[in-house]
């Protein structure tokens, strides 16, 4: 699975938000977060762990689990990268209208110009 799948589901995106809220948390913290069993919210963070957005450490009995801060890194460097992108071509876009509407204004000017050349 992808990180973009991983994300759709809203849970996985409530875990990511509760991680990056409270910086480490055991497996069972974050189930309490959730109205569905154990085992659910444990395959949520598996995906999350596969996905390499999560990182787990086990101490003792508990699973301690933390965002994966590189992989969240990459994500943000490349949604940023598309920002760019985009607002590149919004730039390019807004110059063309701008444009366009110099030349429509020209063309009102001096179409008001002849009709008062010819009234006359």
């Amino acid at each position: 699975m992808d990180i973009f799948s991983a994300l759709a589901e809203p849970r996985r995106r409530e875990i990511i938000e509760l991680l990056a809220h409270n910086g480490q948390m055991t497996a069972s913290d974050i189930s309490d977060n959730f109205h569905i069993s154990s085992p659910a919210v444990s395959q949520h963070l598996k995906v999350l762990r596969l996905t390499d957005l999560v990182e787990v450490e086990k101490q003792s009995q508990k699973r301690i689990y933390r965002l994966n801060l590189q992989k969240v890194d990459e994500l943000e460097t490349w949604v940023l990268q598309l920002q760019k992108s985009w607002e590149d071509k919004f730039d390019k876009l807004d110059k063309i209208i701008e444009d366009e509407k110099a030349k429509l204004q020209t063309l009102k000017t001096t179409t008001k110009a002849k009709r008062r050349k010819y009234a006359r």
